[in-house]
């Protein structure tokens, strides 16, 4: 199986936590990629609490001394709006406003004039370009260097935000400008965090504010301020022009639509060529006609860009195509760095940029290593260069050919691919663009998809293998092996991001292609036969998925021979199967028998054995066996530090079963410290936002839940569900596992409160994204009528129970675990109702199916053994009851322990029948040990091929 075609990866165990401050340090959050804790030493905290800002300290785009017109009320209204916060330590609410409007209509200068204009009545003015939140970190880092430069210089940039937060919070006082807010939630972390200032945003966006910010709309110009700014940008004084001209001037800024940002790039126009009114105005005319039913500001600003195009064309020819390549970059942060290869020197750059920014096309950052151009002038210059030159837009070829020069050479450097990947992701977007001999940008995305592939973001590659395809497609053909590569990668792309609606009609296509174009036993089918057999796994759709996968192992067998690399996965992927089937009978000795194979084939300490040896481990703890499953997951890490290291992303996969083996003895003395130090490894090698770092923080999260530390479990669970949702996505698996999760650690609470409208919610969603009989949505209906039954809703909870089990045996069949499990919980909710005629003899076959399926002491027979005979001795049958106890008691303690936590329960619980017998009454049991599926997803492995 090769390297670009993903094989099927095994579930583990989730379950997560902030490390702990030392003495010396301190801790702060801050956003980006994900919320982060960023620890900072002694004497940085030492200098953001006694660092004073300078009088007059700040940091803005320009000075207050350009012309602003014709936005004297909105200056007025928004110091009202700010001014209301008084000594600012109010409401967030009251010190955050929001100036939303169209591209171009001033909202940044507005933002800008009020801050020269009240710049005293701050102790710091601090201006922070906010489109992502990784810029927002990248503006707070400045505040640091600026205040501090003695430790600010030596740090990274997390450090100087983190610094920055501190300092703001030790002095009141501020205004922070956050410019071009695309996301309004990015400031939510900020706003909660910082309450001791004005915080005043601006954006093109009018939704998504309303539990952020107040918002204050801004319009277009009236018809006046739009001839004065006009006249005195052109002119030099709106007095200048003589009556005719003011006529000409009044219907150009009408045929402008009286936007601020065309208004000043037309004047910069006229002022520099000196053109008539009258003239420019025929010349608009020649280009578009005025524009119809309304104001289209794309529209209205490209008429005037032809022309300023021809001015600076006639200046520095230069600049007009290095305009056009940008043009198809991202907006915000192009390197010059990039754009450099274009020229012949650094001085003839410079030219070229500095022509551009004076007929205001472009801004500098402060740095002025990075420049800006307005999506708007991105959208015309595009529009423009498709309508007049087809296929070959100028630019588009330089902008992926630039970038390709540019990619890192290693796959690991992190910030030259991170500063990088907003251009490959623009580039990608408008892949429609591209000719058939751009064949380099199609190795850019591919490229790019696998950095982000390495880092776990595998979900974020779709706009990147989307692209790949279609460069595929068009250069290579429907058919071309590498044509269905990437239509393969595509599709497991669409999985990794749970879009398995997308994901599956894709991976049918491909087999299908490859069996009719390479035959049906051809390698490559294969590996299209597994990869959709995997995908309809993740679907929980067994009922397709283990006959594809018995079948590809069958022809593996065949064509490459039985102990082949490639047979040697299908088999494992078999068992796997097998155990999400909940057929441990079938899937032990597979894992056993292809453990042995690798063992003989690729020798002991293989990687792929190692994952063999964990898989059989994990096997193991399914069925109950942890006297084979523990001393085996220790084994298998102790040869996996040997091997691949104490930091390898498998070792602590590892780790992380290991911890959940010990969880599940009960062991939570070993368990717990375990899940600390995977997590704390997984933060250092992988980052805190990386798909297996938020799986270990649910991980700890579920031990804590289950050492009843809910403390430190609710908020862990929360944190992990808030960033799932803001790295994977609301509706991703994981992101549902988590929400689900939470729910239960609210329902242990007793928070029922909260538990049930999260419980609803997360069904809602798994209905919709996986359908109304995936195992996951089964299991979060199973949950939601557990709630309803802790509740004492038990109208709602029976007919819900009793559905779920309905849907359980159509799906999963008869005697698979989780039926069992649903069974078990329906007997508990009829015994809640009174209703023992039922609860019995379904306790009764419940334990017998247990008995066959998972053997006498498997943890849930041992569980549906001591339900019913707690329901026994509700029906008075105390005859029945206490051998069951008892024999329920000897099998906990010989096969879990004398000290697990069901060996207490079941303990007390027969003390308690004793009791009750002696004093020929009867008395309560403690909580009998009902197995509601706290959905700790299933467990093999790291990511088995």
């Amino acid at each position: 199986m090769t390297s670009t075609e993903p094989q099927p990866a095994g579930t583990r165990i989730e379950a997560t936590g902030n490390r702990n401050n030392v003495a010396d340090s301190i801790g702060v959050a801050i956003s980006g990629d994900g919320a982060r804790v960023v620890m900072l030493p002694v004497e940085a905290v030492h200098w953001a609490r006694e660092v004073e800002a300078p009088p007059g300290a700040g940091h803005l785009p320009g000075s207050a001394s350009g012309v602003f017109l014709g936005r004297q009320d909105e200056l007025a209204k928004l110091r009202g709006l700010l001014s209301e916060a008084g000594d600012v330590a109010v409401t967030q609410a009251a010190q955050t406003r929001a100036i939303h409007g169209l591209g171009g209509i001033g909202k940044s200068a507005l933002a800008l004039h009020y801050a020269h204009t009240y710049r005293t009545s701050y102790t710091l003015v601090w201006w922070i370009t906010a489109e992502t939140t990784d810029q927002i970190v990248t503006g707070l880092a400045g505040l640091a260097l600026r205040l501090c430069p003695q430790w600010a210089t030596t740090a990274d940039v997390q450090e100087r935000a983190a610094w920055a937060i501190l300092w703001l919070q030790w002095h009141p006082g501020w205004l922070l400008v956050f410019d071009n807010v695309e996301d309004p939630d990015d400031l939510r972390h900020y706003l909660g965090m910082l309450p001791d200032g004005h915080h005043l945003a601006t954006s093109r966006k009018a939704t998504g504010w309303q539990a952020i910010a107040p918002t204050m709309p801004l319009e277009l110009l009236t018809a006046e301020a739009s001839l004065d700014l006009l006249c005195t940008l052109a002119f030099g004084d709106p007095q200048a022009p003589s009556p005719g001209q003011r006529e000409q001037a009044k219907a150009l800024a009408a045929e402008l639509g009286y936007l601020p940002l065309a208004l000043e790039q037309a004047s910069a126009y006229l002022f520099e060529t000196g053109t008539d009114l009258a003239d420019y105005r025929a010349l608009l005319g020649q280009v578009l006609d005025t524009a119809a039913g309304g104001i289209d500001p794309e529209r209205t600003i490209a008429r005037i860009w032809h022309h300023t195009l021809a001015a600076i064309d006639s200046r520095n020819p230069q600049a007009v195509s290095v305009l056009h390549v940008m043009a198809w970059l991202a907006p915000d942060g192009i390197p010059r760095s990039l754009l450099a290869p274009l020229f012949a020197d650094v001085l003839t750059l410079g030219e070229a940029l500095g022509v551009l920014h004076a007929y205001n096309m472009i801004s500098f950052s402060v740095d002025r290593r990075t420049v800006t151009i307005h999506r708007l002038v991105q959208a015309v210059l595009q529009h423009r260069a498709i309508t007049e030159s087809g296929d070959d837009p100028p630019g588009r070829y330089e902008a992926g050919r630039l970038i390709r020069q540019a990619l890192p050479t290693q796959d690991n450097a992190t910030e030259p691919w991170e500063q990088l990947l907003p251009h490959v992701f623009a580039l990608a977007v408008s892949v429609s663009y591209d000719s058939p001999t751009s064949a380099e940008t199609a190795y850019t995305y591919e490229a790019a998809a696998q950095y982000l592939d390495l880092q776990g973001r595998n979900a974020h590659t779709i706009p990147l293998r989307a692209a790949t395809l279609a460069q595929c497609e068009q250069v290579l053909g429907d058919t071309h092996p590498d044509t269905l590569r990437s239509r393969d990668n595509l599709a497991n792309a669409y999985q990794s991001a749970g879009d398995l609606e997308r994901a599956i009609p894709l991976s049918e296509a491909i087999l299908a292609q490859r069996e009719q174009l390479l035959g049906l036993t051809h390698p490559d089918t294969l590996v299209s036969r597994n990869n959709l057999a995997r995908i309809y796994e993740s679907a929980g759709d067994v009922v397709r998925s283990i006959p594809l996968f018995e079948a590809t192992l069958a022809q593996s067998e065949q064509v490459l021979g039985d102990t082949h690399p490639d047979t040697l996965i299908s088999r494992n992927n078999l068992a796997n199967a097998y155990q999400s089937a909940g057929d441990l009978e079938r899937a032990i000795p597979l894992f056993e028998a292809t453990l042995a194979q690798r063992e003989q084939v690729l020798g002991e300490t293989h990687p792929s054995t190692l994952m063999s040896r964990n898989n059989l481990a994990s096997s193991y703890q399914a069925a109950g066996d942890l006297e084979r499953a523990i001393p085996l997951l220790e084994a298998t890490l102790t040869q996996y530090e040997q091997v691949l290291g104490d930091s390898h992303p498998a070792t602590l996969t590892s780790c992380n079963n290991l911890a959940s083996s010990y969880q599940a003895a009960g062991d939570l003395e070993r368990a717990i410290p375990l899940f600390e130090a995977t997590l704390a490894q997984c933060e250092q090698v992988l980052g805190d936002t990386h798909p297996d770092t938020l799986m270990s923080r649910n991980n700890l999260a579920s031990a804590y839940r289950a050492a009843g530390d809910l403390e430190r479990a609710i908020p862990l669970f929360e944190a992990t569900l808030a960033q799932r949702e803001q790295v994977l996505g609301d509706t991703h698996p994981s992101t549902l596992i988590s929400r689900n999760n939470l729910g239960n650690a609210y329902q242990s609470a007793g928070d029922l409160e909260r538990a049930i409208p999260l419980f609803e919610a997360t069904l809602a969603q798994r209905e919709q994204v996986l359908g109304d009989t995936h195992p996951d949505t089964l299991t979060s209906r199973n949950n939601l009528a557990s709630t309803y039954e802790s509740a004492g809703d038990l109208e709602r909870a029976i007919p819900l129970f009793e559905a779920t089990v309905a849907q359980y045996e159509q799906v999963l069949g008869d005697t698979h675990p989780s039926t069992l499990i649903s069974r078990n919980n329906l007997a508990s909710a009829y015994r809640a109702a009174g209703d023992l005629e039922r609860a019995i003899p379904l306790f009764e076959a419940t334990l017998a199916q247990r008995e066959q399926v998972l053997g006498d002491t498997h943890p849930d027979t041992l569980t549906s053994r001591n339900n019913l005979a707690s329901t026994y001795e509700s029906a008075g049958d105390l005859e029945r009851a206490i051998p069951l106890f008892e024999a329920t008691l000897a099998q906990y303690e010989q096969v879990l322990g004398d000290t697990h936590p069901s060996t207490l329960i079941s303990r007390n619980n027969l003390a308690n029948i004793r009791e009750a017998a002696a004093a020929v009454q009867h008395s309560d049991t403690a909580t009998p040990m009902t197995d509601v599926d706290l959905q700790h997803p299933p467990g093999p492995s790291e990511q088995p091929e």
